[in-house]
């Protein structure tokens, strides 16, 4: 048994990815694949999924790092010496966490979505790279703009250098929003024109706006990856909370330098 992900053609050197619901120890909502422990999935399921995701990747298990996500704008750098810490520190750390970034080698930094949008970074001028949990209210907040200021601050990454991912996530037509996320958006200062269209009720094109933030920041557009997978479309292999509920699995979005 072996996980089945989807990989990123991103650069040499470098291994981004995002898991599917295929070849786990997970049973009912979180079949098969699920390695977040906040969604209630099993224990035992969670660390065998670990173990059989360092074996595919080929990296140890403890370097797999997960943040506890809480649909906010912080991030959290890991180093080396994170990985010497204890577990309740190293949860601590993690705690309120909705972005990783790192510069360093075979360490696996991710983040988990059930519709949310992950975004992965990578500047391969600094040889650092950056993972994102982008939901409706960190895309509104910026998450992304943020991090590449952090980036810039951290690493001295250039936005003109950086490549980015945008993973699997709920698309515009499955995205349906009440008027109050509408005007979040719009009193955020989001150019509502091109990410919002309104069916029966207002629906959010949220991989769209990140894209249009990555390139407001300054990323090219040659350099965006879309994976243009559309999680509540595809719930047979990516996990949907809107289609299977909150207690369910959630697709692991991880990135490595090599």
């Amino acid at each position: 048994m072996s996980p089945i992900a989807h990989y990123y053609e991103i650069a040499e050197g470098v291994s981004a990815f995002s898991t599917t619901r295929h070849g786990g120890a997970s049973k009912g909502n979180y079949g098969e694949f699920n390695i977040n422990p906040y969604c209630g999935d099993e224990s035992n399921a969670i660390s065998s999924n670990r173990l059989l995701l360092a074996s595919e990747l080929n990296v140890d298990e403890k370097s797999i790092i997960l943040p506890h996500q809480v649909h906010a704008i912080e991030s959290r750098m890991i180093v080396n010496s994170f990985l010497d810490l204890s577990h309740d520190v190293q949860s601590m750390l993690l705690e309120d966490v909705d972005c990783l970034m790192t510069n360093c080698k075979n360490i696996c930094i991710g983040v988990s979505t059930a519709d949310c949008i992950p975004v992965l970074l990578y500047d391969p001028v600094q040889n650092a790279v950056a993972a994102i949990h982008a939901g409706w209210r960190g895309t509104m907040n910026r998450i992304v703009r943020k991090i590449i200021t952090e980036m810039r601050s951290c690493y001295k990454t250039r936005p003109q250098d950086l490549k980015a991912i945008v993973g699997p996530g709920i698309s515009l037509k499955n995205f349906e929003v009440g008027q109050e996320v509408y005007d979040a958006f719009e009193q955020a200062g989001h150019d509502m024109e091109p990410i919002a269209h309104f069916y029966d009720k207002w629906h959010i094109d949220l991989p769209l706006c990140n894209k249009l933030e990555l390139e407001q920041c300054g990323v090219s557009s040659d350099n965006i990856l879309m994976s243009d997978i559309c999680t509540y479309d595809q719930v047979d292999d990516y996990f949907s909370a809107r289609r299977l509920g909150v207690d369910s699995g959630r697709v692991y979005t991880g990135i490595i330098l090599r």
